[in-house]
């Protein structure tokens, strides 16, 4: 065989050994995941904002602990989590008990602790949500023992909804709101970031050897610190991350060191950072990011001590091996939702207006949206002002549409300000004749 015939083979080879790998964590986590949207799906309809809100006003640590144990099974990202805080803030929450949610909801979710669960073993899947609450309490508390008694109740705004911003499904039968909600919105909001996470560990898999990552770098705190390094500024779904986690494990990463990312990742980001700062304040944004890089660091270390002590590994074990022919129907039924999520999140929930009526529509430019959570906030911000009858926000062009009578242009845009969005006006509606 000829140099370029043997150049093939090995890229054949190593396109096989991606989609391999690809194909192999795809069907050690759809089982779980399906399962996880289900069970999100159906705390979407029964947990509501309002009944979040109603715990977290008052002084003291006991908001604080109630938030960090709502915000645990929640399935919001950490953009997804800045309008539910902002709204839940401006409704009375305590500085504390809202850091308590920013810090405590984005790590983990329903859906990311059966995915974990599936990828990395119980050991991680239990270890995970307890961090998420402790590290919850750890920064609300700090937050709320330097909170200045006259900043508890902020003045209600212009803009209000009662609803809260997190009521993303329509009103119907609870069943189909439970379905639609787990299966189309929440899966449709991290498709994209999930097929990604997927690819990065398939080629971490398949690129990279194994012990690489031991041998060129160590398992002990300067890995922890790289990682947290590279978690804390990006956007990394708390599901989508979990497989990456797994690659980095398999190439010599210790279990810690690997946690260490998957709490930076998604708990915050640069965008998070700079709107936490915007709505809560600077004290509150630096004891939120120094309370997520140090909680990850100090439990990274303890779970790498668990592992150590223990003699285990961070992978499924068999009790929670499923065969091989269920996790394939698994996850062919989960391509299968998450293509559907995407086109229906295109095609099917964003009707075309008429362009006689858009036309004569106030129109908004919003920053910041990246997923149904933040359009559902931007909409239910826009229609508590006082004048708005529909309201028609577009996830893709980052437009809303405004109509009513004797709108407030300064106080629409405050509205979705306040809930931590950036606003401005696209055109003026034209004038009928």
């Amino acid at each position: 065989m000829n140099a370029s015939g043997m150049g093939m083979r090995l890229m054949l080879d190593i396109l096989t050994n991606i989609l391999a790998e690809f194909w192999s964590v795809l069907g050690a986590m759809s089982p779980y995941l399906l399962f996880g949207f289900l069970v999100a799906g159906v705390l979407s309809v029964y947990i509501s904002t309002e009944v979040v809100r109603r715990h977290l006003g008052g002084k003291g640590l006991l908001p604080v602990l109630k938030a960090s144990l709502f915000g645990v099974p929640l399935p919001l990202c950490s953009c997804g989590v800045i309008p539910v805080s902002a709204s839940l803030r401006k409704q009375g929450a305590s500085k504390g008990a809202t850091t308590a949610f920013l810090l405590s909801t984005p790590q983990t979710g329903v859906d990311s602790i059966f995915v974990t669960l599936s990828l990395l073993g119980p050991v991680f899947a239990i270890f995970r949500p307890i961090v998420a609450l402790l590290t919850g309490f750890i920064g609300g508390s700090l937050v709320a023992i330097h909170e200045d008694d006259g900043q508890e109740i902020q003045q209600k705004p212009e803009c209000t909804c009662e609803t809260g911003a997190c009521m993303v499904h329509p009103k119907g039968k609870k069943l189909v709101q439970v379905f639609k909600y787990g299966f189309v919105t929440l899966a449709g909001d991290i498709a994209k970031p999930l097929f990604f996470g997927l690819m990065a560990a398939a080629l971490i898999s398949a690129l990279i050897p194994q012990d690489f990552f031991a041998e060129s770098l160590g398992t002990g705190f300067l890995a922890k610190l790289l990682l947290m390094a590279v978690g804390i500024p990006i956007y990394v779904c708390a599901t989508a991350s979990v497989p990456l986690a797994a690659a980095l494990i398999a190439i010599g990463v210790s279990p810690g060191a690997a946690f260490v990312f998957l709490m930076t990742g998604p708990a915050t980001n640069i965008a998070t950072i700079a709107t936490v700062w915007k709505v809560m304040g600077r004290r509150t944004a630096v004891i939120y990011l120094l309370t997520t890089a140090g909680c990850a660091l100090l439990f990274g270390t303890i779970l790498d001590a668990i592992y150590t002590a223990t003699a285990r590994t961070a992978a499924p074990y068999m009790p929670w091996m499923l065969p091989p022919s269920l996790k394939t129907v698994a996850a062919v039924l989960l391509l299968a939702v998450l293509a559907w999520s995407m086109y229906a999140s295109k095609h099917v929930h964003h009707e075309p207006i008429p362009k006689d009526r858009e036309a004569k529509m106030l129109k908004l430019n919003v920053t910041g949206m990246t997923c149904s959570h933040c359009v559902a906030a931007v909409t239910s911000a826009l229609k508590g002002c006082q004048g708005v009858e529909t309201v028609d926000v577009d996830l893709k062009t980052g437009k809303a549409l405004v109509d009513g009578k004797d709108l407030d242009v300064e106080a629409l845009c405050n509205a979705v300000v306040e809930v931590g969005y950036g606003c401005n006006l696209d055109a003026k509606p034209a004038q009928a004749e």
